[in-house]
């Protein structure tokens, strides 16, 4: 049992990664597995792991960070475990926009094109 349990931890170890963030840091939230979290329309394998990035505001416990979330996150805690969290690194040509969703009240919206980039007759 004892060298089963270490077999384990040695494996675990070589995998895990040591991620640390300070008050201030920007990063990227996981919501792949978030529960009420619409998935910005796009189903299967072109749907974002990731979306952010956020302010961290505060460090909460060894393992959790509080992270400043839009309001149109407001139905999604604002407290995230590390492992839900990547770095975010500044990039000065970076332009975010950040667009506010209009909901239902049964979490679902309208896609609306931004912009018609071709037209064919046939």
């Amino acid at each position: 049992m004892k060298t089963a349990q270490s077999h384990q931890k040695s494996n675990a170890d070589k995998r895990r990664r040591n991620l640390k963030f300070a008050v201030g840091d920007h990063v990227f939230v996981k919501i792949t597995s978030m529960k009420g979290v619409i998935r910005f329309g796009n189903k299967g394998k072109l749907s974002p792991r990731f979306i952010g990035p956020f302010k961290i505001l505060e460090k909460v416990g060894t393992l959790a960070y509080r992270v400043a979330v839009p309001p149109n996150l407001a139905g999604v805690h604002n407290v995230f475990h590390v492992l839900m969290l990547r770095k975010y690194m500044a990039n000065l040509s970076h332009v975010l926009s950040f667009e506010l969703l209009q909901q239902s009240q049964n979490l679902s919206y309208k896609e609306m094109p931004t912009q018609i980039l071709d037209r064919h007759e046939r």
